[in-house]
């Protein structure tokens, strides 16, 4: 019998919207065991995350958003592995500007299941960072997978198209700290957390603004 783990990949690259372009360095997940696992965020580098496979099924390619250093890779790695890219509709015009003549093949709705490896990710619709944000939550691991809704220090940037402040905060009070305070909380970017590590500084956020 295999054990369920995380694993994660950096990939570097750039982040392109509203006309500027920034240098960056993304978290890709696999979620899984020996025998299958899903992707989380297919950034940058195709070829770094199917070196990491090792001939491991892969159920599914799940963008928490949009945004293209998020899915850059997503019909590539589906292409190579028959794997279905999944998202959430609501980010369909961000996807339009980094993916032309193909959609993800099917949606991700809140509260929806993801089973891989014996275990059940469930979707959390967190809208904010971009219309269409989800969180992975593991509770077999004890972690969420937050994109960029959430990070160590703060919620993920809200100043530029298509993102709201007041809406990341709703979604990561009402979402996202209701979960247990030990949940380890892995990011799009950067190191992990944990949500009794950030709880506290909710109100901070909010009177710093973003």
């Amino acid at each position: 019998m295999t054990s369920a783990r995380v694993e994660r990949i950096v990939t570097s690259g750039t982040f392109s919207l509203d006309g500027g372009t920034w240098d960056v360095d993304n978290n890709v997940w696999l979620v899984g065991d020996d025998d299958e696992l899903i992707v989380i965020d297919p950034a940058h580098s195709a070829d770094a995350i199917l070196s990491r496979l090792n001939s491991r099924r892969v159920v599914a390619i799940v963008c928490t958003h949009g945004h293209n250093d998020h899915i850059g890779q997503a019909p590539t790695l589906a292409e190579w592995t028959g794997a279905p890219v999944l998202m959430h509709p609501a980010d369909a015009p961000l996807w339009g500007m980094t993916h032309q003549g193909r959609q993800p093949d099917a949606d991700l709705l809140d509260g929806q299941m993801i089973a891989v490896a014996g275990m059940d990710l469930q979707v959390l619709h967190t809208p904010g960072h971009s219309p269409g944000s989800v969180c992975l939550y593991l509770p077999a691991l004890g972690c969420v997978f937050t994109g960029d809704t959430l990070f160590q220090g703060g919620p993920g940037a809200t100043g530029r198209s298509f993102s709201d402040f007041p809406t990341i905060i709703d979604s990561i009070k009402h979402r996202l700290l209701t979960l247990p305070p030990d949940t380890v909380v892995h990011t799009g970017h950067g190191d992990d957390t944990t949500i009794g590590a950030e709880a506290p500084h909710l109100d901070d956020w909010v009177l710093r603004g973003n």
